[in-house]
């Protein structure tokens, strides 16, 4: 059998990997069009080239799998393969044909590529949000069918109230889904756009915005402010690690004899998202 999926994909839905039992057909290129599921909105030019390349010296070793539709085969897996086919100039690929439903479409499309690790965090936040929608599951049952946790489908998605210019930057690369996950936790919405800006700018890393976000929220100047008492190793490392369960900040406050966990929110839907995660099991 060729290569298949990835070993995490093969176990979700091990009836997608399995083809060698199946009729591979030659199907004209021209008949197959781009899956309208398909989460991933940009492809690397140089990689689809460079599978081009390995096409027209091997080529396709493992076949595309589709759907048939009113209009041809509309593919579910392999839509990487298909664009390196059309530049290779391949009049025919091999494809294996298999009637699948809308849902399992998208589960598809979005299975293979978080499997590759293809989608950027918004191209995975939006597939989630979409399923979500399409499906009518909750967060929870998403998280078992898509075999992520429903902490990291909440991060994802919540990061879709960011303005635009902050989700381009995001896609783009300009800021990482850290900095993103760090901009949420400010009070005051209008300093969204501007700690944005500041973090292109000076190439700031998430520890450097963690700690502007603090001041912003705490409105004190940095050149006034007072004396604060300096926090153990271990409430730090706490503190950190609660930040990326919940996707916001979080803190510790300890004295002698008791302390308390401040967790922070900034909508009723916010809150829900953090009392989904607390119940998780």
């Amino acid at each position: 059998m060729a290569k298949g999926l990835g070993k995490g994909f093969g176990a979700l839905f091990p009836e997608i990997e399995k083809y060698n039992d199946e009729q591979v057909q030659e199907i004209f290129i021209n008949e197959l069009r781009p899956n309208p599921y398909q989460p991933r909105k940009t492809f690397d030019e140089n990689a689809i080239d460079e599978l081009r390349i390995s096409i027209e010296k091997h080529g396709i070793l493992q076949p595309i799998i589709a759907r048939k539709s009113i209009r041809g085969y509309e593919i579910v897996v392999g839509e990487r393969r298909f664009r390196a086919a059309k530049l290779a100039g391949l009049e025919k690929v091999p494809v294996v044909v298999r009637s699948l439903s809308d849902e399992q479409m998208m589960e598809h499309g979005l299975l293979e590529n978080l499997q590759r690790e293809d989608l950027n965090p918004i191209e995975e936040a939006q597939a989630y949000q979409t399923l979500m929608k399409k499906l009518d599951i909750t967060q929870d049952e998403l998280s078992k069918r898509v075999g992520k946790s429903r902490s990291h489908i909440a991060n994802h998605v919540r990061l879709l109230i960011l303005p635009q210019k902050v989700l381009t930057g995001l896609v783009d690369g300009k800021i990482t889904m850290g900095h993103g996950r760090t901009i949420l936790g400010l009070k005051d919405k209008k300093y969204i756009e501007p700690v944005y800006d500041k973090i292109v700018r000076e190439n700031l890393n998430v520890r450097q915005v963690e700690q502007l976000v603090n001041d912003l929220n705490t409105n004190v100047p940095r050149e006034t402010k007072k004396p604060k008492i300096e926090k153990s190793f271990f409430i730090k490392e706490q503190e950190n690690t609660l930040r990326e369960k919940f996707g916001t900040l979080v803190n510790i406050k300890s004295s002698k004899d008791k302390g308390k966990i401040e967790i922070e929110f900034y909508s009723d839907d916010d809150l829900q998202r953090l009392l989904d995660i607390l119940g998780e099991k």
